[in-house]
């Protein structure tokens, strides 16, 4: 192999995989990337992919092939020598060896790799059709609920984000729970969403690397497939693969309250820097804050026997019954703060049940918050 490439083609390449890369050592070669020139030419093009098993990606980048060939090298040491080099063409030439030679302007490495023929083989998957989706709006979807997936690994169904499809509208829902608190969001997209498989769970770190790939600058819009328990999502010369959690995600619907009797709205900020506040004084384990809802005003409190007591009001346009009920502080934040929202309308039942947050214009984006005990 033999090619020359812009330092900041191969950098974007190169940068796109890090968080891909294994970085343990159950199998030495998951910590390196492969690298291949199929064809030679001018406009020929330089193939990088990566892979853990689970989640996989392959792009193309813009290069001169003078001799086609390929094989891996650490994707975090190429990495680390391509960020550094100067902002010129770089020529990458492979050894009968598998050492890859690095040559930019008067600047030389030589990096110890191994044969292509090595490397695993990423997922093939190519759906017959595939759903565009628009990159921004799947970002604030993602967003919007990835943060409520368990990280517990017994609970593997929960380790994800649910993929709904809704018959009646097209509609696509996004669901994550890890059984303190839910997240739930339903976004209309433009053209045929029944091509995407629906019920399907799409793991933490998939979801993450899909999360990065719409986050990308020239990233307008993402084209989704499922099938055979296996996700691709592909822009323009990217092409992610991940294999889906397998199970059966939970019957969210009886966890997201319908009737609810007391409601309140005020700033997201406002509310937040005071839970951060209260919570300074809070249980370490537990992390309680206790909200003492009345007339006209909302009291939120802490209490630990070795540390002391905090507590702050607020002033809040409520006439309803009094309530007081406890939440854990961090899964309250992340909530408003997931709702993406200046003002959050917050609503109540009562000190045992789940409690939901949501933008005060917009009922399909949810965030359920499970009340503890004080």
């Amino acid at each position: 192999m033999k090619l020359s490439i812009t330092k900041s083609e191969f950098l974007r390449g190169l940068g796109r995989i890090q968080s891909i890369v294994e970085k343990r050592n159950s199998m030495p070669i998951l910590a390196n990337t492969l690298i291949e020139a199929p064809v030679k030419g001018k406009e020929g093009l330089l193939h990088l992919a990566a892979t853990d098993l689970e989640v996989g990606i392959r792009s193309q980048h813009a290069a001169d092939v003078s001799e086609a060939g390929g094989l891996t090298v650490s994707a975090k040491k190429l990495f680390e020598i391509v960020r550094e080099l100067p902002d010129e063409k770089i020529e990458l030439s492979s050894t009968p060896n598998s050492y890859l030679e690095i040559r930019c302007n008067r600047s030389r490495f030589t990096l110890a790799g191994t044969a292509a023929e090595e490397y695993p083989t990423l997922p093939e998957f190519n759906p017959e059709k595939t759903v565009p989706i628009p990159a921004d709006l799947l970002s604030s979807m993602i967003e919007r609920t990835m943060y409520a997936a368990s990280l517990d690994e017994t609970r593997y169904n929960l380790n994800g984000v649910y993929l709904e499809v809704l018959g009646e509208t097209g509609a696509i829902r996004l669901v994550a729970t890890d059984g303190h608190r839910l997240a739930c969001i339903d976004r209309e997209i433009d053209g045929d969403t029944s091509a995407l498989a629906s019920g399907v769970i799409i793991p933490r770190k998939g979801l993450g690397e899909l999360k990065r790939l719409v986050d990308e600058p020239d990233a307008e819009e993402i084209e989704l497939a499922f099938a055979n328990n296996n996700g691709l999502a592909r822009k323009g010369g990217v092409t992610l693969v991940m294999r889906l959690i397998e199970g059966e995600f939970p019957n969210y619907g009886q966890v997201i309250p319908k009737e609810l009797t007391r409601h309140l709205i005020l700033p997201s900020d406002l509310l937040v820097q005071a839970v951060r506040r209260v919570a300074l004084l809070s249980s370490e384990r537990s992390r309680a804050v206790k909200l003492e809802l009345g007339d006209g005003q909302l009291v939120i409190s802490s209490s630990n026997p070795d540390l002391g007591d905090a507590r702050e009001e607020l002033d809040i346009d409520y006439a309803g019954d009094a309530l007081t009920i406890g939440f854990n502080a961090k899964y309250l934040i992340d909530a408003i703060n997931a709702v993406q929202s200046k003002e959050i309308r917050f609503s109540f039942q009562d000190e045992l049940s789940p409690s939901r947050l949501s933008p005060p214009d917009d009922e399909k984006t949810i965030a359920v918050v499970m009340p503890m005990r004080i």
